[in-house]
């Protein structure tokens, strides 16, 4: 039985990548297959989403990047988590959590 993708909730795009950084730099393609792969297949990070989020993380000062070659041996922009995305992806992951607290109590309410 094929199951369904589920499209990100805003700001939800932020979070995921800020979590796949911290567990190492990165190019694009990479993030979006980690993503896709911790998610067991059920989330989609579209081209469309990922690099404007990625750019606007980065003005932020959350990640940095740098020119490298990929597995494959092509040119491909690597991106790394900064101390202010560290922080970034505490403050997030913590409000994630109370707002999924909230959304189950509302669901499972009787």
């Amino acid at each position: 039985m094929k199951r369904a993708r589920t499209d990100l909730m805003q700001g939800t795009l932020e979070l995921l990548i800020l979590k796949t950084l911290s567990r190492g730099q990165t190019h694009g393609y990479g993030i979006a297959q980690r993503i896709h792969e911790a998610a067991d297949d059920l989330l989609k990070v579209e081209d469309g989403s990922l690099y404007p989020a990625l750019y606007r993380m980065e003005e932020r000062g959350w990640i940095s990047s740098e020119w490298g070659a990929s597995e494959n041996n092509r040119r491909a922009k690597f991106y790394k988590l900064t101390r202010a995305g560290r922080q970034q992806l505490a403050e997030q992951s913590g409000n994630w959590e109370r707002i999924s607290k909230a959304v189950m109590r509302v669901l499972q309410a009787t």
